[in-house]
């Protein structure tokens, strides 16, 4: 086992560096200029030639990216020149927010989804399997932010003749009026290592409405391949060779059907959970959730380099190591690949 994880690990170094080049070349073929997009359009030409002197973007571009990278290995994303502010420092003031939010809407998902496909597929043509199935397709088409905009109305807001369903919070990661202490900036960890629960009972109610409306996409997802997944295990040969056996319905589900059917459904786990950070931009706008979703819109509107590489960077090491954990699951689930 530890032989396949450091092959995946070494795996993970020209996926990276192929990254950072094609990233350095895609920002640096942006239309507009940098600094005057820093300073406005009335900026003089002397003022533009001293921001781009500070920053390096008058610099050759093979020397521009060998400085990127040696900040990289350095663990220095450098400074925005849009705050002065270093770009590390901010991300992990705000992405804590990010993060939060992307696993509750992660576990929405997964607690939801792998049940119910798997109840579906052991039910095909019932009506369980046609109200997923229907379900699943709605939660795929729909928006994001128009869910994320109904819940808000309905669940927060209240609609007239239904004011008794808005029991939930609107925006924010917590009320303002509770004083709580916050040490890691994850809220609902922090209540609960402070031992002040009350906070992180509130910082949970600020959770419910976001995740949700973030997590309707990977919960369709899921449960369409948990189904998929499962309908195809109950065909193979091993399974009906465990019925002829007689062995108990139970263990036949919990050892051969699921077991296996979890390979693929794993792989989907892994995508969806990079794709939750990188895509929480929207549904952190509806509900103001002080995430990385604010901070990422500014950057991108003032062609903020630092940002948009630190975020880029950092976006594509989870998806590594999510990968990185898919591919041990894979290795725990189904010891043959152990070998590969």
């Amino acid at each position: 086992m530890l032989r396949f994880a450091v092959r995946r690990i070494l795996l993970m170094i020209p996926v990276l560096f192929g990254l950072s080049v094609l990233l350095f070349v895609w920002l640096r073929s942006l239309p507009g200029d940098p600094a005057r997009a820093l300073l406005g359009e009335k900026a003089t030409p002397e003022a533009i030639a001293r921001i781009n002197e500070q920053y390096g973007f008058n610099q050759p571009l093979l020397q521009q990216y060998v400085t990127y990278v040696g900040q990289l290995i350095r663990g220095d994303f450098g400074n925005s020149p849009r705050t002065g502010e270093p770009v590390l420092e901010t991300f992990m003031l705000r992405f804590p927010a990010t993060v939060e939010l992307a696993v509750a809407a992660l576990l929405f998902a997964v607690v939801i989804g792998i049940p119910l496909g798997y109840l579906a597929a052991k039910r095909a043509g019932g009506i369980l399997d046609t109200l997923t199935v229907s379900a699943s397709l709605g939660g795929v088409v729909i928006p994001v932010f128009v869910l994320a905009y109904l819940l808000k109305v309905v669940f927060a807001v209240g609609l007239p003749g239904l004011k008794f369903l808005a029991v939930l919070p609107s925006s924010g990661r917590q009320t303002v009026t509770i004083d709580a202490t916050h040490v890691t900036n994850f809220y609902v960890l922090d209540g609960l290592l402070t031992g002040e629960f009350d906070a992180a009972w509130d910082a949970i109610l600020h959770l419910i409405l976001p995740a949700i409306a973030l997590g309707s996409i990977p919960l369709a997802i899921i449960v369409r391949m948990t189904r998929a997944s499962v309908l195809d295990v109950l065909h193979e040969d091993y399974v009906r060779t465990a019925k002829a056996k007689g062995l108990d319905p139970g263990l036949i589900s919990r050892r051969h059907v699921l077991r296996n059917a979890l390979l693929p459904v794993t792989t989907t786990i892994g995508l969806q959970t990079g794709a939750l950070l990188s895509g929480a931009v929207l549904t952190e706008s509806v509900f103001a959730f002080n995430g990385i979703g604010s901070y990422l819109f500014e950057a991108i509107s003032n062609l903020d380099f630092a940002v948009l590489q630190g975020f880029i960077v950092f976006i594509a090491l989870v998806y590594a190591l999510v990968n990185l954990v898919v591919d041990l699951l894979y290795g725990l689930i189904d010891p043959r690949l152990r070998t590969r």
